[in-house]
């Protein structure tokens, strides 16, 4: 992954680490929100899952390049679309998980294709806490 991978992949206010294992070093910083390029979308935040695995980021166990923005889950709002997308619009909430880092982050671009629509019938702030533990599962019992 590209060490300059914060200004790709995360916009708005974010909580970022420049040094590992100390939770005391997390800092808020702000960044200038660009538009989504093709195969893009925007999101904003509307709850984030926490779990063990942004510790083992944190502690050097699971390696990022540093700094790094933590968290690998969320259910988000798109409120832009690039150009080519067709797999939701504007007003969706999509839950994503995946390889990228960043759910930290108020806002952030993220490939359309990393991001599953969520019905309105599930809760968005429940469904943010299980989605990586539920990928897991399904991961160890196939």
């Amino acid at each position: 992954m590209n060490p300059d991978f914060i200004t790709d992949l995360i916009h708005a206010s974010f909580i970022t680490t420049s040094f590992l294992d100390r939770a005391s070093v997390l800092r808020w910083e702000d960044v200038e929100v660009p538009d989504p390029k093709n195969g893009e979308i925007r999101l904003k935040q509307k709850a984030i899952g926490l779990n063990y695995l942004d510790v083992y980021m944190r502690q050097g166990t699971h390696p990022q390049y540093v700094p790094f923005i933590l968290g690998m889950e969320g259910m988000r709002v798109v409120i832009a679309v690039g150009p080519g997308v067709t797999s939701c619009k504007d007003g969706d909430v999509v839950a994503c998980t995946g390889t990228q880092v960043g759910s930290y982050a108020q806002e952030r671009i993220l490939p359309a294709d990393q991001a599953m629509l969520v019905p309105s019938c599930v809760n968005p702030v429940e469904a943010a806490a299980i989605i990586f533990k539920g990928i897991t599962t399904y991961f160890l019992l196939d």
